[in-house]
């Protein structure tokens, strides 16, 4: 992702010179998964083009993809909504986000050479230093990459591109961990157990915590959407 540090500072704002549709694509997820924006908020068109400063053909290409990606749903002749899950649809989701990731962590062959593993403990270090610095839009791509570089280790392409694609698909779903020190905390600790647990070649270990590390998330987005339930 190529955008300033302005950017990353004001979520409102990209670098001076105009942005492609993949640098308004990457705002606007943030601002999904940061809940900026919200399930079922409307993402009109005309305030998009005033926010970055593009026309409306560019500003339809960024939704077409936000569309693809799964974090929005266009209604015809309604517009376009960030993407909202029911309960069963959020179970569903990580049921399957269960078993290709515990299915990844299975098929990584041990040991790990040193120099992926080396690079793995560097992108850690990436997101660490973001948390710490509370630069939380860099720690949000930094964990893309960890769980990349993570999966990568399967060498098998095809179930990489399917987790990456179920993963974005739940970045509706992660706003309230991403907004909490604690569930960021809880995952830079999972990280750093996957490491030890490839270091060690201990795969039960690394299978457990790949699983129990999809569980904040889905649990936080569930517990509001039937405490929202009740008030209905």
């Amino acid at each position: 992702m190529s955008i300033s540090a302005e950017t990353a500072l004001n979520p409102g704002v990209l670098a001076h010179a105009e942005p492609s549709t993949s640098q308004i694509v990457d705002v606007l997820e943030e601002d999904i998964v940061f809940g900026y924006l919200h399930p079922r908020e409307r993402l009109v068109e005309d305030d998009i083009c005033s926010r970055f400063n593009v026309t409306r053909h560019v500003v339809r290409q960024a939704l077409s993809e936000l569309d693809n990606m799964g974090l929005i749903e266009r209604r015809k002749n309604v517009g376009a909504f960030v993407k909202a899950y029911t309960d069963k649809e959020v179970i569903d989701l990580y049921v399957v986000r269960d078993i290709l990731e515990g299915n990844a962590a299975q098929q990584i062959a041990f040991p790990v050479s040193p120099d992926r593993l080396q690079g793995l403990i560097a992108v850690q270090c990436q997101h660490d230093e973001a948390a710490e610095t509370g630069n939380m839009r860099a720690a949000f791509r930094a964990n893309i990459c960890f769980h990349q570089t993570l999966f990568a280790l399967t060498d098998n392409p095809i179930l990489c591109a399917t987790i990456d694609d179920f993963a974005r698909r739940t970045h509706v779903v992660r706003f309230l961990s991403m907004a909490d020190a604690r569930f960021l905390q809880k995952a830079r600790d999972d990280h750093w157990k996957m490491i030890n647990a490839l270091q060690n070649q201990d795969r039960d270990f690394l299978v457990s915590t790949c699983r129990s590390h999809l569980i904040p998330s889905r649990d936080a987005y569930l517990e509001q959407y039937r405490r929202r339930s009740q008030f209905k």
